[in-house]
């Protein structure tokens, strides 16, 4: 099993690579993230994002990627009614699609150079590919917001899939209700299951703004997705879904 850990985009970044050895074989996914980094960060003020922000680029002055993202994000806007965007407060910050989205790509990059099985984790967000082991699916741990030190499930599958979690245990409120400008505060935690992580990430996102009884329901309508949420007292609920995913207690 090879592993790694890469600081980047403003956390860490974890490869899991099942039979593999041979540390090369992450060059080009990690370059991809650093390159991503480099693009839109918002923390870094020479970045392609922060300088259209400023309005020092135009769209069409950028890379190429940066108008891709920014489609990406009006597709996830109209798609949820406006509840994701990619002006969180008011500045330009498209980091909802892009932090899963970089996962998503490097997981492409890793599985092209002949790595199928393997796992990236990146701010608690999962994409994973094929097997942990012949004939033994995946096991993804979702941190309890209460209790960090403990486990609110464990999901379980192979295959493509993704694992999105969106909530205040390692941020704070920081996910904007774009509808009052203030931080949602219905929720938690929301983990959203799906095949690739942008959109399912970006979807999280939506979903923890919308709150429980707009999210639930609004995902349960989405085909290929589920999702497992916590409210404040504590409630639990899940997509009718989602149960195929949970592993035994």
């Amino acid at each position: 099993m090879l592993r790694h850990a890469e600081q980047v985009m403003g956390t860490v970044v974890s490869f899991a690579v099942p039979g593999a050895d041979d540390p090369a074989v992450l060059a080009a996914p990690i370059a991809e993230l650093h390159r991503l980094d480099r693009l839109f960060s918002t923390y870094r003020p020479d970045s392609d994002i922060s300088r259209l922000d400023r309005g020092e680029l135009t769209v069409e002055q950028c890379d190429p990627l940066v108008a891709e993202a920014l489609d990406h994000c009006r597709a996830v806007a109209e798609e949820s009614d406006g509840w994701f965007t990619a002006r969180p407060g008011g500045r330009l910050d498209p980091s909802g699609w892009v932090k899963g989205w970089a996962v998503e790509r490097a997981s492409a990059l890793l599985s092209a150079a002949g790595a199928t099985d393997h796992t990236i984790t990146g701010g608690g967000d999962v994409q994973a590919r094929g097997q942990a082991a012949p004939g033994r699916p995946w096991r993804i741990g979702v941190a309890d917001p209460q209790h960090p030190d403990r486990l609110v499930a464990v999901l379980t599958a192979e295959g493509d899939f993704a694992v999105a979690t969106s909530g205040t245990a390692e941020r704070g409120a920081h996910i904007i209700d774009p509808q009052t400008g203030r931080p949602a505060d219905q929720l938690l935690s929301l983990t959203v299951i799906g095949t690739d992580l942008a959109r399912t990430d970006a979807y999280a996102t939506a979903g923890f703004a919308m709150g429980p009884h707009r999210a639930l329901p609004w995902l349960t309508a989405l085909p290929g997705y589920e999702a497992l949420a916590v409210l404040p007292d504590g409630t639990r609920l899940g997509t009718p879904g989602v149960a195929r995913y949970l592993a035994p207690a």
